[in-house]
């Protein structure tokens, strides 16, 4: 698979995920916020499925 972020996207990306994946253990303490693994993951790869398809990078050439 190629990159398909860019920098910043890739930084918020990782900072959104941590966000909600800290719900799981402070504040109201659901498995919900294990849904940040996916921008987290996502953020550190470089690479997302969903721009793959609708053929979106935010990754300068």
């Amino acid at each position: 698979m190629t990159r398909n972020e860019g920098k910043l996207d890739r930084a918020l990306r990782v900072i959104v995920g941590l966000v909600l994946l800290s719900f799981v253990f402070v504040g109201p303490q659901t498995l919900w916020g294990l849904i940040g693994l996916v921008p987290l993951v996502t953020g550190l790869v470089g690479t997302c499925p969903l721009y793959s398809v609708f053929g979106i990078s935010t990754r300068r050439a």
